[in-house]
Order: C-alpha cells, then structure tokens, then sequence
C-alpha cells in the first residue's frame, strides 16, 4: 500500500485476502489512499470484527460479494458445468487442475 501513488484508488473485486485490511483502513484514515472498493473479504461470509466493515469511512465502499448470483451467471455457470460434463464424457477433459 505505501507504494502506491498517494490519493490512488484501489479496488478488489478478485479474492479476500490480498490485501491486508487493517493496514487499508489506517491507509484510508492518513490519507496514504484516495479510496478504496472491495466486494471480497478474507473471510466469507464476513464477520462482525472485520475492520472493513467496522471502518465506517466515507472513501471506503464494500459491497456483497454476489456477482455470481445474478440469473445471467447463475445460467453461464449452468452453462459452463454442462460443458465440462460434455466434454469430459468425450474423453476431451477441460479446466483441469
């Protein structure tokens, strides 16, 4: 966080976690940072004692970590799942880890 240019504005919408997030709210308290958005926290669903939440900042914005809940995603991972099962069943594995 202290590498970053002052008053720039950081978003986390990727996984909880990346951030340190009592060193973003003392970022966001002294001005080091012009803001911040996050839709992800280190713990889902979050607790009461997560600093973000207790913060109550007015350059901080947390938002339910939902993007997946939407009818349009929840038919694309539909979608997606029945690909994979396909293509497994092909003998031609996608997504594999």
């Amino acid at each position: 966080l202290q590498q970053m240019k002052p008053g720039a504005v950081l978003v986390n919408c990727a996984r909880g976690g990346l951030v340190d997030e009592h060193a973003l709210v003392a970022a966001l308290k002294y001005g080091t940072l012009g803001g911040a958005g996050f839709d992800v926290l280190t713990e889902e669903p979050p607790r009461n004692s997560n600093p973000l939440l207790k913060a109550r900042l007015p350059n901080l914005i947390v938002t339910p970590h939902m993007a997946w809940g939407s009818t349009e995603a929840r038919y694309r991972l539909f979608d997606m799942l029945v690909e994979n099962i396909n293509r497994f069943a092909a003998g031609d594995p996608q997504n594999l880890v």
